[in-house]
């Protein structure tokens, strides 16, 4: 039985894939939640948990959305916890305030992601080269080991034979990726998919542009998308256009939004800024701290008018808050501590609703109470149940969060060799065909690589809800622009 199961959900993946690829109070700053110690967190980009069957008995690994994940274990904790990066400035993508529908062809936006065509002659085709540089050895060794179970697990389910998956150990560094991706390409590589670190992916891109071979890199750092390199991570602007948009649907106009100052921080606010314009919203306020830094206590009760309004309460008047919402762009204990202290301020989720980015897809922030209520916008996590039974049920251990790229760029690679061949005889893994404007589906819901290379998500709006996460506003189908 337990075979006819696991048999079932294959054929639901396949099918779904081929298919088409969310008390006024003391003001002291001591009793101000932001600035508690926080405990350090441990996140999926530090690389993950030994995979045991005991880790099961915990939440699945998760990793940030829309956060470059870098090389040293500092940065990457410090991206997990609030998007910082001060080691790297870059703006937000100049192309990104162009409207969608103006990025391509009118055309593509009235049909569905594209389904892979029906092939016969199947067995007279020679083997396509699709190479997988993950980390295989070092720190990260967990993480690139359950990164290729992905791709497997993808090529069985796909039932395509003509795939030779290469594996490359990156070994987690930048000299350890441009081996891999000369061995790679020596043995006659037509697609790279990988690496996952920004540093690995810049050591490839070079290498892979000499012999005209593109690159479908894991990573979340949006510079790295350009010439023949496509970034398929979590990216936050698809992620803050959806919000801004759903937003205004909802007739919330008075926005604050406190961003940590980082670069993070920076693309995020003028993401922000772009969207909430073209979606009607008012200019919001702004107010950039340095999270857990001693004056941030004094700025966030200047920003929420706390002196004023507990005045107003003591006197027996009152004065509204003065925001309906609260964007706050971090992640982590950052989150909750921001949380915390708005409601310190007397600006609790009952009266001031909070935003986030993916940053939020972490079932342990619906726990905390001064979260409920609050909005971002991510993949449908329902959407990859399936996948993370089928994984244990093939495996035996719990798929940690990024392993649904692999299996994502996986699957492209076939629907993309079959495509080919069906056209012209040849995987279609040229620029045109990777751009398709009507995209493909997967694990994490429709996606589509835009001109630029950046990946561009169908999302849903997640509600934090009394401990759990909801959707309250379904991620599209297709990339129709009114389906927002």
């Amino acid at each position: 039985m337990k075979k006819i199961l696991a048999r079932l959900l294959s054929l639901f993946l396949l099918v779904s894939l081929t298919a088409s690829l969310a008390a006024c109070v003391s003001s002291t700053a001591l009793q101000n939640p932001w600035n508690r110690s926080q405990p350090a967190a441990t996140h999926a980009s530090e690389g993950p948990s030994p995979l045991t069957r005991e880790a099961l008995t915990r939440e699945i690994i998760a990793a940030p959305h829309g956060v470059k994940l870098e090389d040293s274990p500092a940065a990457q904790e410090a991206y997990n916890s609030t998007g910082n990066n001060t080691g790297v400035t870059a703006p937000a993508p100049a192309a990104y305030e162009s409207e969608a529908v103006e990025t391509y062809p009118v055309d593509g936006y009235g049909s569905t992601p594209s389904a892979a065509p029906a092939l016969s002659g199947n067995e007279s085709q020679p083997a396509v080269k699709v190479a997988l540089l993950v980390p295989l050895s070092g720190k990260n060794a967990d993480l690139g080991q359950a990164m290729l179970q992905a791709a497997q697990l993808a090529l069985f389910d796909m039932e395509y034979d003509k795939i030779e998956l290469m594996p490359q150990d990156t070994k987690g560094t930048p000299d350890g990726a441009r081996t891999a991706a000369q061995l790679a390409l020596a043995d006659g590589a037509q697609l790279i998919l990988g690496p996952i670190f920004a540093g690995e992916a810049r050591a490839v891109a070079p290498i892979a542009q000499q012999h005209n071979i593109n690159v479908i890199s894991f990573s979340t750092d949006w510079t790295l998308a350009q010439g023949n390199t496509f970034v398929m991570g979590f990216l936050p602007f698809t992620q803050v256009e959806r919000l801004a948009q759903y937003v205004a649907a909802q007739r919330l106009n008075r926005i604050g939004i406190i961003a940590p100052e980082s670069e993070y921080g920076n693309v995020v606010v003028s993401a922000w800024n772009v969207h909430a314009s073209r979606s009607g919203l008012a200019p919001a306020s702004i107010l950039r701290v340095s999270p857990g830094s001693a004056e941030a206590s004094e700025k966030i009760s200047a920003f929420t008018n706390y002196e004023v309004r507990s005045a107003a309460i003591k006197a027996g008047t009152s004065v509204p808050a003065p925001f309906e919402a609260v964007f706050m762009p971090m992640g982590g204990s950052e989150a909750v501590s921001l949380a915390d202290s708005l409601s310190f301020y007397e600006l609790d989720p009952r009266t001031v609703r909070r935003l986030g980015t993916g940053l939020w897809d972490d079932a342990s922030l619906a726990t905390q109470k001064n979260m409920d209520g609050a909005w971002f916008a991510a993949s449908d996590p329902a959407l990859r149940k399936a996948f993370e039974r089928r994984y244990y049920d093939s495996y035996g251990v719990a798929a940690p969060r990024l392993s649904t790229l692999a299996y994502d760029a996986t699957s492209l690679a076939v629907v993309l060799a079959r495509t080919g061949f069906a056209n012209h005889g040849a995987p279609a893994y040229d620029r045109g065909s990777i751009t398709n404007p009507n995209g493909f589906a997967g694990i994490d819901g429709i996606f589509r690589f835009r001109p630029d290379g950046m990946a561009e998500r169908g999302l849903a709006i997640i509600e934090v809800r009394q401990g759990s996460l909801s959707v309250i506003d379904p991620a599209p189908r297709s990339f129709v622009r009114t389906q927002y």
